[in-house]
C-alpha cells in the first residue's frame, strides 16, 4: 500500500517552492497578467526550468532531473496555491511522460530541450464539449511518406504559445498520435478568451503535411502511447486543484478569525465552524488520494488508472466547495473583482473541465469497481 503522507525530501520540495513562487509568482502576477492581457509568463519558465522543474520527468540520460510523478505533484499543488501561469502541466508532465517512451536521437533531443526550458509542448485532444480523447475525427490520411491532418481540435490548453504540438488523429489502421511543429503550414490557432486568464486555442488543421518522423509509435497505436502521458496530466492537474482548494480555505478562514458580527469573530459561530471543519476533512482526503496516485504512478504505472481518477474526481469536487464555501462565507467581498476568491473560483471551474471532469472520472471509477 502507498506511503499516504509526504516524504522528509518531499516537504523540503515544497517548502522550497513555496518560497519561490510566493516571490517571483503569487496571486498579484495573474492579476497584472490578466489586466494586461498577457496569458503565458517565459521568464517565469526559465527560472522553473534553473530549478530543475521543467526537467522533473525527464531522465538524467537527457539532462533532467528525473525527480518523479511524486515530486511533479508537490511542485503542481504550490502552483495551485498561487495560481501560478506556467506550461508545466502540458510540457513537463505530459509532453516529458510522452517523449520518454522512446529512445530514439529525436526524442531524447526533445527531453533535453524540456528540461532545460528551450521547448514547450501542447496536447490536441478534445473536439466536442467534453473530455473523450477516444472520439477522434480529426483525419491523418497516407500521402506518400507521410501524412495529410485535416480537422479540428478544441480547448487545447497552451495551444496559442506552445512550440510543438501533439496531435491525436484517425487513421486508416486506427488512432495516431503525431508530434509537429506549432507553426506548421495551414495550421490555425483561435485563441479562446479564458474565465482563468490562461492560453488556450482552438486549432484548425487545413491539409497540414507532416513527415512519417511526426507519428509517435505505430499507426494504429496514438492512445496506447498516449496514455501515460495523459495519466500523468490529470494526476498533476488533481495535485493542482488540491493546492487551490487548499489556498481558497486558508483565505476563508483567515476572513472567519477577523471578521465581526455583533462585537464577534464570525470564526466562533458554530456553523461556520462546521462548515470549515467539514471542507478541511474533503481537503485532507483528497490530499491522501493525490499522494497515492503519485506513488502509484512512480512505481506501478500501469496499474494507476484508479487511482488517477480517484484523485482528479476528488481534487474536482473538493476544490468546487472550497471556492464556493470561500465565497459564501466571505459575503459580499467574496464577489467582488479586487478580493482573490473570483480568481480561485474562475481556476477551479476551467481545471474541472480540462482532462475530464467529475462525470467522466467518477465513470471511470464505478467502471473500474465493477458497478
Amino acid at each position: 500500500m502507498a506511503k499516504l503522507i509526504q516524504t522528509e525530501e518531499e516537504t523540503l520540495l515544497s517548502e522550497a517552492a513555496h518560497v519561490f513562487l510566493s516571490k517571483s509568482a503569487p496571486v498579484s502576477r495573474l492579476r497584472e497578467m490578466r489586466d494586461s492581457g498577457e496569458h503565458s509568463d517565459p521568464a517565469l519558465w526559465q527560472e522553473m526550468a534553473a530549478a530543475g522543474w521543467a526537467g522533473v520527468l525527464v531522465p538524467e540520460a537527457a539532462e533532467g532531473s528525473d525527480m518523479g510523478h511524486a515530486a511533479a505533484h508537490v511542485l503542481a499543488r504550490e502552483m495551485g496555491r498561487n495560481l501560478t501561469v506556467s506550461p508545466f502541466l502540458s510540457t513537463a508532465v505530459m509532453a516529458a511522460t510522452l517523449l520518454r517512451q522512446f529512445s530514439d536521437d529525436s526524442a531524447t533531443s526533445k527531453l533535453k530541450q524540456i528540461a532545460v526550458g528551450g521547448l514547450t509542448y501542447a496536447l490536441a485532444l478534445d473536439e466536442t464539449a467534453k473530455f473523450s480523447p477516444d472520439q477522434v475525427e480529426l483525419t491523418a490520411e497516407s500521402r506518400g511518406n507521410g501524412y495529410v491532418l485535416n480537422g479540428k481540435k478544441r480547448f487545447v490548453v497552451d495551444g496559442c504559445d506552445a512550440d510543438r504540438i501533439l496531435v491525436l488523429a484517425k487513421s486508416d489502421a486506427g488512432l495516431c498520435l503525431f508530434d509537429l511543429a506549432n507553426k506548421a503550414e495551414g495550421l490555425t490557432q483561435n485563441a479562446l478568451k479564458m474565465i482563468d486568464s490562461r492560453d488556450a486555442a482552438d486549432l484548425i488543421f487545413d491539409d497540414v503535411e507532416v513527415s512519417g518522423e511526426a507519428l509517435l509509435g505505430d499507426p494504429g497505436a496514438g492512445f496506447d502511447v498516449l496514455k501515460p502521458a495523459l495519466e500523468a496530466g490529470q494526476a498533476a492537474l488533481a495535485a493542482e486543484t488540491t493546492g487551490l482548494a487548499e489556498a481558497a480555505f486558508s483565505l476563508t478562514t483567515d476572513y472567519l478569525k477577523e471578521r465581526k458580527q455583533f462585537g464577534i469573530t464570525i470564526g466562533s459561530f458554530q456553523a461556520l465552524q462546521h462548515r470549515a471543519a467539514h471542507l478541511w476533512c474533503e481537503i485532507e482526503l483528497t490530499h491522501s488520494a493525490v499522494l497515492n496516485a503519485g506513488r502509484i504512478l512512480d512505481e506501478t504505472p500501469d496499474q494507476a488508472t484508479l487511482a488517477v481518477s480517484v484523485a482528479k474526481a476528488r481534487a474536482t469536487d473538493t476544490a468546487q466547495k472550497s471556492v464556493q464555501e470561500g465565497v459564501q462565507m466571505h459575503g459580499g467581498i467574496g464577489m467582488t473583482d479586487e478580493f482573490d476568491m473570483g480568481f480561485y473560483m474562475k481556476r477551479a471551474r476551467v481545471a474541472a473541465e480540462w482532462l475530464g471532469d467529475y462525470g467522466y472520472h467518477a465513470g471511470l471509477v464505478a467502471q473500474l469497481r465493477g458497478f
